[in-house]
């Protein structure tokens, strides 16, 4: 299957191949992202690492900024 995401912090898309009943935590892998930097959103949702993942998905990562 194929997901589309995209990477906020590099203002970037690309379109990912992953095997059928990938989750969210399938796909961070494979992009060498570390989950504790970043929330994945779908449809306007954010979505947790065991999310199962659906072929033409449309996701967005997003920055987690912390400071003090």
């Amino acid at each position: 299957m194929k997901v589309t995401v995209f990477i906020q912090r590099e203002k970037k898309r690309i379109t990912v191949g992953l095997q059928q009943h990938a989750t969210v935590s399938t796909l961070l892998q494979q992009l060498q992202i570390n989950p504790e930097v970043v929330l994945v959103v779908r449809n306007k949702a954010i979505i947790l690492a065991d999310t199962p993942l659906e072929n033409k998905d449309t996701l967005e990562l997003l920055s987690v900024i912390s400071g003090g």
